[in-house]
């Protein structure tokens, strides 16, 4: 198998980078057709974590951070890694050290489908990260990967360049070339929801104005004054 290191890459218009950031993970995956979710064990190690940049990808090994030293190197500002291992792993990849080598490059955050160490510190740091786990366990440098390929991470294929939006509620790639018209898409339902908001802050209710009282009656819900015995 052969492995490489791709230096340059194509990313998205940064305003719209930010602009999707804006937007939060939850709109997103609800205006790309609710696609591009990772999975719900990726979480931000602090609730406060936020990230909005542009995906460079790494493959590696298993308890192995190698990859991402190298990773760093061809990383630009508004980047984010995204790190994939081979098999699963919840090893301690990625800790203070390499952190502080990101921030220096003005690398925003990580995506890592494995564990990281020194939590504390990251997040005294305010460098956002979101793993599988946290561990101390401890990792070699050892193996060769690839930087800037393909890769599918936490279930969501990620391409060199893509965006990635972590908050809270988890990450979402949004395809690079598909990046303004999500942030189009998103900008709308935002406004939707505002008026949906409005008339649930009047005290109408949902039931009525999306229309589901027909669908209760297609499923058969009946209404009654009285609950009957059975």
């Amino acid at each position: 198998m052969s492995h490489r290191i791709v230096r340059r890459i194509r990313r998205a218009d940064a305003d719209v980078v930010r602009t999707l950031g804006a937007q939060g993970v939850a709109t997103i995956h609800e205006a790309q057709g609710r696609t591009g979710l990772m999975r719900p064990y990726m979480r931000p190690i602090y609730p406060a974590a936020r990230i909005a940049a542009s995906a460079v990808t790494v493959s590696c090994q298993p308890g192995d951070n190698l990859m991402i030293h190298a990773a760093i190197e061809v990383c630009q500002p508004g980047d984010a890694l995204v790190v994939a291992p081979t098999s699963e792993s919840t090893d301690g990849m990625f800790g203070e050290l390499l952190a502080t080598s990101c921030r220096a490059h003005g690398i925003l955050g990580l995506i890592i489908e494995a564990g990281v160490r020194d939590s504390a510190d990251l997040t005294a740091m305010d460098f956002p990260v979101w793993a599988k786990a946290i561990s101390a366990q401890g990792t070699v440098k050892a193996s060769a990967g690839s930087v800037n390929v393909d890769v599918v991470c936490a279930g969501a294929f990620v391409r060199p360049g893509d965006v990635i939006i972590g908050d809270q509620d988890g990450v979402v790639v949004v395809r690079r070339e598909a990046a303004a018209e999500v942030a189009r898409l998103g900008a709308a339902r935002i406004e939707k929801e505002e008026k949906s908001r409005r008339r649930l802050h009047a005290g109408e209710l949902g039931v009525d104005f999306y229309g589901l009282r027909a669908k209760l009656a297609e499923l058969g819900v009946e209404y009654v004054d009285e609950e009957t015995e059975m």
